[in-house]
């Protein structure tokens, strides 16, 4: 069984989730070839590597991507912010692994924020640190990112988004991720 269909509720789409990957890459692409170089050399890095100075230089361009990503999103529907938080949901479930934590560290909540570090360095990294876990960085905080879409949902129509999803963001949440 496929976590997919072992957590239930309203699952993406193949076009949800395509438009969502879509939206980060055209966010980081629009801060110009630096920070795209920079997440190359995170993904490409040898994770038992400490030197992280590309980690340092990305961190200083998730303002300027979460700006980009809000402005690329100002002009979307309800319906289209609830699909792309399902996937936001979605992914931020996909990575709550206990694997992951080990790598990473933190609170529950230093967690959380540091999934939203990987989803929005993108897709490729997200792949690298879904297939390696040692491909997390240490520390590493995105918050902003975790509730993006409801966040803006909520400023523009009024209401926080109900995916429709059944899960959580919240770490412990996906119990394949939590070997007991």
């Amino acid at each position: 069984m496929t976590e997919a269909a072992s957590v239930g509720g309203i699952l993406p789409t193949a076009a949800e989730e395509a438009r969502f990957w879509a939206l980060i890459e055209t966010a980081w692409t629009s801060l110009g070839p630096e920070p795209l170089a920079l997440r190359r050399a995170l993904i490409e890095r040898d994770p038992n590597d400490d030197e992280l100075a590309d980690r340092y230089a990305i961190d200083d361009c998730l303002d300027p991507f979460l700006d980009a990503l809000r402005g690329l999103s100002e002009a979307l529907s309800s319906e289209d912010l609830v699909a792309l938080d399902r996937v936001l949901e979605r992914r931020l479930h996909g990575i709550d692994r206990a694997d992951i934590h080990e790598v990473t560290d933190g609170s529950d909540d230093g967690f959380l924020y540091c999934r939203g570090y990987i989803v929005a360095l993108g897709r490729a990294f997200y792949d690298a640190v879904t297939t390696n876990p040692t491909m997390a960085i240490l520390d590493a905080e995105c918050e902003a990112m975790c509730y993006f879409f409801a966040h803006l949902h909520r400023e523009r129509f009024g209401t926080w988004t109900d995916t429709g999803s059944g899960i959580s963001r919240e770490t412990g949440d996906n119990v394949a991720g939590w070997p007991r």
